[in-house]
């Protein structure tokens, strides 16, 4: 028998920052249409988590087409949607501690790509239990993928979910893998397949709108330092966007503070061929009988 009390306050703050997240994915979701801009999309999402009583665990990730993870609107961001596919991921937390879920929203008429993230992600769940290895999960979700004609991005994986750490062991992967390790009881961890019609790895792009602190130390730059203390008071460790800064040229700042390994930035991620991604992602806590989808719509 498992010690961990599952009605602990912990995981009463990580349901409630699902319960958010669940009825913020959701208003978010019917916004998304042709010549919406993505600003507006995201900034909707972020307010309405606060409202909620939450705070954004990350910055609302408004993925394009070939983008995987880590674009968001820069402040004066003028881009709108259009006949395009659209990967919305969300971040919340309540006292730091999250919940993490993300959905496709295709407006580019590929069905098959969406679903087969989908479809990847429930059969995913379906196994999650206590003792199961997450590279079993991976085959799972490799395999259903690979039924509907397209590859699985091998080099982005889920994660668990921490205090105030929004990516920590254990890796799920989203392949078969040898090396993998068994969820127990008590595991808080994000699973989300992403599925391409290209070869099925990402790449680096240039542009960086997130960012995270790296470490804290003394900086002489009076807008720099402004920043350090908003980020330290209000981020501590979990990512950011470069519009959520209230210091004058944020840019600025925050390259002083990249010079000096204060803060690192997350490039784009885009997938290597330049093909379409899909992803779908709940986060879950495994239970002595299985899992509970903490980002599920009641």
């Amino acid at each position: 028998m498992s010690d961990v009390d599952l009605e602990s306050e912990q995981y009463e703050k990580c349901r409630e920052a699902g319960e958010i997240l669940a009825q913020v994915r959701g208003e978010v979701v019917d916004r998304v249409e042709v010549g919406a801009g993505h600003l507006a999309v995201a900034e909707y999402a972020e307010d309405r988590i606060r409202e909620l009583g939450g705070q954004p665990a990350f910055p609302v990730n408004i993925s394009i087409d070939e983008e995987a993870a880590h674009a968001t609107p820069g402040p004066d961001d003028g881009a709108t949607f259009g006949e395009e596919m659209i990967n919305l991921d969300i971040g919340v937390h309540v006292d730091g501690w999250l919940a993490d879920s993300a959905v496709t929203v295709d407006l580019s008429g590929n069905d098959d790509l969406v679903e087969a993230s989908a479809e990847a992600l429930e059969a995913a769940l379906d196994i999650v239990e206590p003792g199961v290895e997450t590279g079993e999960i991976g085959a799972v979700i490799e395999e259903v993928i690979d039924g509907y004609g397209f590859n699985p991005v091998v080099n982005l994986t889920g994660h668990g979910l921490g205090h105030w750490e929004q990516h920590t062991a254990p890796n799920i992967p989203n392949r078969a893998v040898s090396q993998s390790v068994e969820l127990s009881v008590g595991d808080v961890v994000a699973v989300e397949p992403f599925a391409t019609d290209g070869r099925g790895k990402v790449k680096e792009g240039s542009d960086e709108e997130i960012f995270a602190l790296e470490r804290e130390q003394s900086v002489r730059d009076r807008n720099a330092r402004e920043a350090l203390d908003q980020i330290t008071a209000e981020f501590r460790t979990l990512p950011f966007a470069r519009r959520w800064l209230d210091v004058s040229r944020p840019g600025m700042a925050l390259r002083r503070l990249q010079r000096n390994d204060v803060v690192h930035g997350y490039p784009v991620l885009k997938e290597e061929d330049g093909r379409l991604v899909s992803q779908k992602e709940h986060t879950v806590i495994v239970t002595p009988d299985g899992c509970e989808a903490t980002t599920r719509s009641r």
